[in-house]
């Protein structure tokens, strides 16, 4: 598929791992809680088998940081290079029923996320990146075709933000007094790849995520000339204590405050 070994054995193991939530996705499911009162389904269990089976067997060196196993494991602290996989990114959204759910693949080396898959089965899109200047996207069965963010237009920002977690009255009091120009609202970490793609300019996350939220959807923004900071304004890292995020503010080439 792809002439880079790493991103293309990433990319395997992300369509597989579309293809194993899609088949869920066919048939009536049950949804269950985990712990932490975040819904999983089969659709999640089977995506990580085969995405961590298929990373795995071809680099064993690499270590495998997945949502769905790693809290048994007491958050282990990872290695300098290690894969973060969310092998069902937006589980509400696939509750739902709406597509706005992917299957995400970064890894990461010294902190940062240098790759990148970010992989929607039910829309039928799918961005990729290992590197500044690499980032793609592609529809459907379709060629890789280059993306690149934009700089925010003189009018106003594009906003993309969450559906599911955000709170309308924090979004508000944030972009009170800003030159906001439209706000879309979007499921998982596809909006990272909206950015990437020059569709929008500014996506804001206030509430905690776990570093395999965010990885993949990094790796392709900053690969596209986009960017990804804290609330306290340095660059999200990775292979924290807990993999935890507080918070983060994603935007297009350009910041526009």
């Amino acid at each position: 598929m792809l002439s880079d070994p790493l991103l293309d054995v990433a990319l395997r193991a992300a369509l597989a791992g579309g293809e194993a939530v899609m088949r869920v996705y066919a048939d009536p499911f049950e949804v269950t809680q985990k712990d932490d009162k975040t819904p999983v389904t089969e659709a999640d269990l089977a995506s990580e088998r085969v995405i961590v089976e298929m990373l795995t067997a071809a680099f064993p060196d690499i270590p495998v940081v997945s949502e769905e196993t790693v809290p048994e494991a007491g958050f282990a602290s990872p290695a300098a290079r290690f894969w973060l996989v969310d092998p069902l990114d937006g589980t509400r959204e696939f509750v739902a029923r709406n597509g706005e759910f992917a299957v995400l693949i970064g890894l990461v080396e010294d902190g940062r996320p240098v790759l990148g898959i970010v992989h929607g089965p039910a829309i039928g899109v799918t961005y990729v990146a290992h590197g500044p200047g690499t980032a793609m996207r592609r529809r459907d069965s379709g060629e890789f075709t280059p993306i690149r963010a934009r700089v925010p237009p003189p009018e106003g920002v594009v906003v993309i933000h969450s559906r599911s977690h955000e709170n309308s009255r924090r979004l508000a009091e944030y972009f009170e007094g800003k030159p906001v120009l439209e706000r879309h609202v979007c499921g998982s970490a596809l909006k990272f790849g909206v950015l990437a793609a020059g569709e929008a300019d500014c996506y804001p996350r206030f509430g905690t995520t776990m570093e395999w939220d965010t990885c993949a959807g990094q790796a392709v923004l900053e690969a596209a000339g986009g960017h990804v900071f804290g609330l306290d304004g340095a660059p999200l890292r990775y292979g924290k204590t807990g993999l935890k995020n507080d918070g983060f503010l994603a935007w297009g080439a350009k910041p526009a405050w």
